[in-house]
Order: structure tokens, then sequence, then C-alpha cells
């Protein structure tokens, strides 16, 4: 069954998101859902699920949807696999019905609804859901040990994991998925991207991965003109698409607004004149040629410039010696060396877990190694962009986006601030907002834009892309590419690290490999697994 949309229309606050939307997702098709951070993409999946209702309209939807939920405080002491089996609700509640029946006394009664309950448990599959979660949550990465702990006892990563697997399970005929990739690691998104291929239902998914997206979309539903649009292909197609229909109606109207002025002229000069027909004919024709106004595409991408120090860092920027690192019993480094020379653009991949924030942390001189040491170049100057945004920025005063800026630098003038500002999409006021009242993705646009203001010659980003639309980290792709310091960045993102690195630092199971190369080579190469 499809997902239709009848004239629907939200509002958030008093923005326009959409109005009368008419659209159908079908069965057998992957939608990607896009749109700049705002847009509603959230709102919509809220809707499609029956979480929200929308301002007009109406939607009819299959029975068994598949969704992503993000309330992991709800099932904090549940297991895993109960976590898991919860994404069949009609399977859980007659799990839960039964287990209660079993506790009273045996009537003729109590045996008939229990009859009752082993029917609808058969037609769920039921009897096998257990070790369908198994494998569904090995298949994400969550080794068998961890299976019947309680969600509290897990690393929050795989908490996350396990939500998603939720979705997926239970043979649902749609899935909603709302930035799935966030905590997977190059390993599982693989893993997902495969199981998305093979499923026959409808798929509507938000990602900021941009190679996931051209991985597994079919079709892009676009958010944007206050409407949906729906492309056919990837992501990438949809751009090279969507740019040439703007040109054409912009380059339309230019046309339509050149041959108005000369139909005025023509008005103008012999309006008074003998020639009243053609002037009249000139006048209707300025009528029908009066081009309507277009609308704004709310898409608008960063504009990302890292320009390092006049001081230049010597040729070796930085060299690890014998680093070991480990926290409790959890030993994530150990003995590993590396010199990073100047103008190496460094690529960090690997399972979470396996210590690519603890090596950048070290790098960055936020955390000490347990042993060896690690020594800048001469003239080295760092700029460090955490994971963990609060490391950077401290909420809960009353800081504005301008007083944190000019922090960043001595003696700013408040143009240069403005701006950044500006490049980083922060217009008009927005340069006094709180820092504390920032979105995830505003507050990783603000950061970027305070490395763009310092000195630096050795850029170290952990994660940038967490909290970014596609086209920010588009931007910051293009951004550090260009860059003419020295980069090391680990993020999950192949198409970031795709347009970034030239060398790749891999955590893999058996150790910490290095690799002259760019990621796909690598990829490609006979590495662990």
């Amino acid at each position: 069954m499809s997902i239709v949309l009848s004239q629907i229309s939200m509002y958030f606050g008093s923005k326009l998101l959409f109005e009368n939307v008419e659209v159908a997702f079908n069965p057998g098709h992957r939608y990607a859902l896009t749109g700049p951070n705002g847009s509603g993409k959230s709102t919509l999946i809220k809707i499609l699920a029956g979480e929200v209702e929308p301002i007009t309209g109406s939607i009819s939807r299959p029975d068994k949807i598949g969704v992503l939920k993000q309330n992991i405080s709800d099932y904090q002491d549940f297991t895993l696999i109960e976590t898991v089996i919860m994404g069949n609700q009609r399977l859980w509640k007659t799990l839960q019905e039964r287990e209660a029946l079993y506790a009273e006394e045996m009537t003729d009664a109590v045996g008939m609804k229990l009859g009752e309950l082993e029917e609808v448990i058969a037609e769920e599959d039921g009897y096998m859901a257990e070790s369908a979660a198994e494998e569904l949550l090995s298949g994400m990465g969550i080794s068998e040990e961890f299976h019947n702990e309680k969600m509290r006892h897990v690393p929050t990563d795989m908490q996350f994991r396990t939500l998603l697997v939720q979705a997926l399970f239970g043979h649902p005929q749609a899935l909603l998925l709302d930035e799935p990739t966030n905590h997977l690691d190059l390993e599982s998104i693989g893993w997902l991207e495969h199981f998305l291929y093979q499923y026959a239902g409808t798929v509507i998914v938000i990602s900021h991965d941009r190679h996931f997206l051209n991985s597994v979309a079919t079709e892009i539903a676009d958010i944007d003109y206050d409407t949906i649009i729906m492309y056919p292909g990837n992501y990438d197609e949809m751009v090279v698409t969507k740019t040439s229909v703007r040109e054409r109606s912009d380059q339309e109207a230019r046309s339509k607004e050149k041959k108005i002025a000369q139909l005025k002229e023509f008005v103008a000069r012999f309006g008074a004149g003998t020639r009243a027909s053609q002037v009249r004919s000139r006048a209707k024709e300025m009528e029908k040629l009066q081009p309507q106004e277009l609308k704004k595409s709310n898409i608008q991408r960063p504009y990302v410039r890292f320009i390092p120090s006049e001081k230049q860092a010597g040729k070796i920027v930085c060299r690890l010696e014998n680093l070991s690192k480990a926290y409790d019993d959890n030993q994530v480094i150990k003995d590993f060396s590396l010199e990073i020379s100047r103008g190496d653009k460094i690529g960090v991949i690997g399972n979470n877990g396996r210590g690519k924030t603890t090596l950048l942390k070290m790098i960055a001189g936020v955390i000490a190694p347990d042993k060896g040491c690690v020594e800048l170049g001469h003239q080295v100057l760092k700029g460090y962009f955490a994971q963990n945004h609060s490391e950077m920025i401290t909420k809960g005063g009353n800081e504005t986006l301008f007083d944190w800026l000019r922090e960043r630098k001595v003696g700013i003038y408040d143009q240069e601030i403005r701006g950044v500002l500006g490049k980083m999409l922060f217009g008009g006021d927005d340069a006094y907002k709180k820092v504390e009242n920032l979105s995830g993705g505003e507050t990783a646009r603000l950061i970027i834009g305070g490395l763009m203001l310092q000195e630096h010659n050795f850029l170290i980003f952990d994660e940038p892309n967490n909290h970014l639309d596609l086209e920010a980290v588009s931007a910051l792709a293009w951004g550090l590419n260009e860059y003419k310091g020295t980069v090391i960045v680990a993020c999950h993102d192949r198409d970031l690290i795709d347009h970034v690195a030239t060398k790749i630092i891999a955590f893999e199971k058996d150790g910490i490999h290095l690799f002259d190369g760019p990621l796909e080579e690598y990829l490609k190469s006979s590495r662990p697994t």
C-alpha cells in the first residue's frame, strides 16, 4: 500500500513549510527527503508516521510502518532484544498479555484467551522473534554478548543502533528513517544499504550523508518552493536537474522583462500618435507577458573558506610516539606512532568505540596519553572542531553569536564578524541570538565560523558533519579541500572523506592501519575486517 498525501499543509509557528501537497510514496521505491535544516523534513516524517497532524489535508498509509524513534530514554529498562521486538507493537502487546495471563489461575476462559493470543503470535512470526531480532542486531554490528543487556548498560551509540533495528523489525510495509546513519560506522552503513536494497516496501529517509543517499535513493522528495517536488534518481542527479530547471526559469523571466521593456518603450513613444491600434496591441501583449514572481528557493549553502596563518608550519606538523590510551580495561590505542607532514589531508575512519575521537583529542591537546607523547612541529597553530559541541561552546549564559565570534580573534572589526555570520547563513538579528538557544546545525556552523576567523595552519575536525545538512557538508568539504594547511578529519561521511583525504588512518579490529591514498583505494584494498 502506498503512502498518499492529499492537500497537506503545514506551518512551523508562522513559517509556511509546505502547502496543498499532493504526493504518493509507493512500495518498491526508496525516497530521500531533502531540504535544508528547518525546511520541515522531520516534521513531514512525523506527519507520515501519524505523530503530528497537518494543518490541512489527509493521509492514507499502511497499517504497519517502521519508524526510527529518537526517544531513547523510554527504553532504558528493557533489553536490546526486547527493544527491537517493540518495533512490532501488535506482537509486543500480545506477548505482554500472554505473560500476564500465565501468572493467573488457569480457567477455561484464560485457556481460550491464550489460544487467541497464540494465533496472533503465529501470524506475527512471534516464535522466531528473538532470533530475527538477534540477526538484525548482529547485522548492525552489535555483538551477541550485548543482546540481553539492558539499554542503560550499553554505550549510547549502540542504543541508537538498537532503535534503528527496532524500526526495521517485524516486516513493516513502509520505513520512515530520520538520520539513520548518525551513529553508524562505515561497516554498519554498508549493511543498512544492503538491507534497504532488498526491502520491498516503501522507504522514506532523511540523511546528511550524500554518499548514502546517492547509493540508496531511487527518487528524491525535495521540500522547496513551499511544496514537495519529486525528482527521479539519486541526490546528485536531483541537484543537476533542479539547477537547470531554475536557471531556465530565471532565463525565461529575464527574456520576458527585456521584451516588456521594449514594448513599454514603443507605447511611450507612440501612445499619443497615429498608431493607436498598434499601441493597444502592444499593451495587451505586455499584460500577457507580465512574469509571475518566482518563489525563492530555500536552499542556501554556507561559504566555507579557511585561510592558513602567514606563519608556515615546519615540515613535520605533528609527531606521535608510542601513544597508548585506555579507559578502565578498554585499551583503545596502544603503542601508536605517526608523523603528520605539512600539507597532509588525513581521513580517520573506523567503527565507533575504537579510538578515533581519543586520537584526535590527544592530537588537539584536550586529553593526555597514558604513555608516549604528542609533539607539535615548529610554528604549528592548531584549530579544533570537537565532536561534542559543549566542549567548545558553553551554554547557560547570555553570550550571543556576535560575542562568541569576537572572542575568536584579537582586535577583530565588527564588519569582519558580520561577514562570517553571513557566510554561515546567520543574517540580520541572528547575531544577537543567544548561543544556548542554537540548534545542533546552527552550533556547528558557528564553530566553523569561529575557525574561519582564527589563526591556524593545522585543522583537526572530529565528526563535523553530525548536525549539518547536505549543503553545509558539501561547503565544508570544499573548504577543507581548498585549505592550504594541514587537515585531519574523523567522520563516517564517505563523501566528505572522499573530497578531502589523500591519506587514511583506519581503526580496524586488528589495530590501526595507515594507508597512503584516498578512501576509495583503501576500501578496494585487501584490508583487514
